[in-house]
């Protein structure tokens, strides 16, 4: 069987209709006339995107462009690959068949069915280095700490602007999915995932009483 060839179409600018072949596994777009693919546009920074082969076709990686670069699909894409993970760990489990089933179905869904999807990395980047283990430890401690307060101000700012929002605690379980679905570069650690949109209903929840989560001393 022929290897399947992958295409470039330009749909809009100047070059609309014009066709790029795709025959490496990594390839750059930009208006640079050195990169691989030369979209000659203003809009397109010199080394806009990296467009990287793997098992699913190519996965585009916006590579800090002044405009920015948006695919339409890449949230049906990071959906249908962390289910692919949630998948083959319930098989693993010993899952019955519908089980899994229903279980992959709704995740799916409501990561494709939200108008926006938010994925929360740490990094270490920029936190202190210690030489023992305890205090490394510590300090990885405070940046998880540090990356669920930025989660839950976007959930406060989310409630405010009169948006739903779900926190998703999917990507712990696959990082290396959610990092190879995004291009996000080593030192980010997927965390979490928001859902976010204007919501279709309205839910009450019933909470216990705070005497019951508090201790007064």
């Amino acid at each position: 069987m022929s290897e399947k060839i992958y295409q470039l179409i330009m749909q809009q600018g100047p070059q609309i209709g014009q066709i790029f072949p795709l025959l490496a596994h990594s390839l750059i777009i930009g208006r640079d006339p050195l990169v691989d693919v030369v979209i000659s546009d203003p809009e397109v920074s010199r080394q806009h995107a990296r467009l990287t082969q793997d098992e699913a076709g190519y996965q585009i990686q916006d590579l800090g462009s002044t405009n920015g670069t948006f695919a339409q699909a890449q949230k049906e894409y990071l959906a249908g690959a962390m289910g692919a993970r949630l998948r083959r760990d319930l098989e693993a489990d010993g899952a019955p068949a519908a089980v899994i089933e229903a279980d992959v179905s709704r995740s799916y869904a409501r990561m494709t069915n939200a108008p926006v999807l938010i994925v929360l990395c740490l990094t270490m980047a920029d936190m202190d280095i210690y030489p023992d283990e305890r205090r490394s430890h510590n300090e990885y401690v405070m940046a998880v700490q540090s990356t669920a307060m930025a989660g839950q101000n976007l959930l406060l700012a989310a409630h405010e602007a009169g948006l739903g929002a779900c926190w998703m605690c999917a990507p712990l379980f696959c990082p290396d999915v959610v990092k190879t679905a995004l291009g996000l570069t080593e030192d980010w650690q997927p965390q979490a995932l928001l859902t976010m949109g204007y919501p279709a209903e309205t839910r009450e929840k019933t909470r216990k009483p705070l005497e019951m989560s508090v201790i007064w001393r």
